[in-house]
């Protein structure tokens, strides 16, 4: 109830969680993304199923222990959205434009159910766009190692971002603008492609 007091003291100051702007990607910096993420027969068949992926060696165990590994393989598709996924809330959280496209994507290893998947990253580069003020490209270089500490993934990933002052004003702009924090989708549709 209004006026009631809940024993907290005042609060002076808001903390959103968020990536990083533009201008605190430094090239050289790893990120380590924790925590891990044990993967399950689950996982793999939920993922394998919900992307239409009829691929035996994800799905039908006794035909799999017939083959080189001897077992079922996690979808390298799950590896590659995990590894990436688990970087987002350290840096691309709100603060991101576009994801503008991976290079270099390898397997070196598999991942079996039940491993468990860390994931870093690396900053590679950072320049600022020569066509979208406001905006920077980042390059990051995520990497899946299992429990072991063997690389079981990684690939190159271009990015683009917001630079500080512009995604604060964007964000300002959209909230006003709709009330909610949702810019719409006319803003979004702007291809990012004119970065290449």
């Amino acid at each position: 109830m209004a006026g009631e007091s809940t024993g907290l003291p005042e609060v002076h100051r808001e903390v959103m969680q968020r990536g990083l702007w533009f201008e605190e990607f430094e090239p050289g910096t790893r990120y380590l993304h924790r925590p891990g993420r044990t993967v399950t027969e689950a996982d793999n068949v939920l993922f394998t199923t919900l992307t239409m992926n009829t691929q035996s060696l994800h799905l039908d165990a006794a035909w799999a222990e017939t083959q080189p590994f001897g077992e079922r393989l996690m979808n390298s598709m799950f590896t590659l959205a995990t590894i990436v996924g688990a970087s987002v809330a350290q840096l691309t959280q709100g603060t991101i434009v576009a994801n503008l496209g991976f290079t270099e994507v390898a397997f070196p290893a598999p991942l079996y159910h039940g491993d468990t998947l860390y994931s870093e990253t690396v900053v590679v580069q950072a320049r600022e766009s020569a066509s979208r003020p406001g905006q920077g490209v980042v390059t990051l270089q995520h990497v899946g190692r299992n429990q072991h500490g063997v690389e079981v993934a990684r690939a190159r990933r271009s990015v683009l971002m917001w630079m500080r002052e512009a995604g604060e004003r964007q964000a300002t702009a959209s909230v006003q603008a709709t009330g909610r924090g949702h810019a719409g989708r006319g803003a979004a549709r702007r291809s990012a492609d004119e970065e290449e």
